[in-house]
């Protein structure tokens, strides 16, 4: 479903260059791509939410699904607008923030019962403003201290836990 929802958000975003506008349609390509899998989703999740389990999108064994999402994010980021503007420390680190952010977005989904996930893709419709805007603010200076320390701690204390299982 990874690679499928890669090459969909793809063509979806061909021509766009707005940031803001390259996010939402990556995002809710993944909401259509997962449609059809929602009615299973709780059950993969219990053995997904497992850190144990080579299932879980931060596991070792989930590094391939894992990486074809983050080059996904990072495609978003470079056909856009806001690429050459960021703080090239930021640039290289937002692909990992924003696939995370799309585990957000899964967690909500799996848990959304309205119809079609409405409630998910209203989500996705207000949120990616929001990050697009705080992405868009991250270049000022005055935010770059503020960047620095997000970044230490997403480096020192989530990114290393990714891909490691416990043993």
């Amino acid at each position: 479903m990874t690679v499928q929802h890669a090459a969909d958000a793809a063509q979806r975003m061909a021509g766009h260059t707005e940031f803001a506008d390259r996010l939402h349609l990556a995002l809710s390509s993944w909401l259509d791509c997962a449609a059809p899998y929602h009615e299973f989703a709780a059950q993969f999740f219990r053995t997904a939410a497992d850190p144990n389990s080579s299932l879980s999108p931060f596991a070792n064994e989930s590094h391939r699904a894992r990486a074809t999402a983050v080059t996904l994010f990072r495609d978003v980021l470079t056909g856009s607008d806001v690429a050459p503007k960021l703080d090239p420390e930021l640039r290289e680190l937002l692909p990992d923030l924003l696939w995370l952010h799309l585990m957000i977005i899964v967690l909500y989904w799996v848990f959304d019962h309205t119809p079609e996930q409405e409630r998910t893709r209203e989500f996705v419709r207000r949120s990616t403003p929001l990050v697009a805007r705080v992405v868009g603010l991250s270049r000022y200076r005055v935010f770059r201290p503020l960047v620095r320390d997000a970044k230490g701690l997403i480096q020192d204390f989530i990114l290393p836990t990714i891909g490691r299982t416990a043993t």
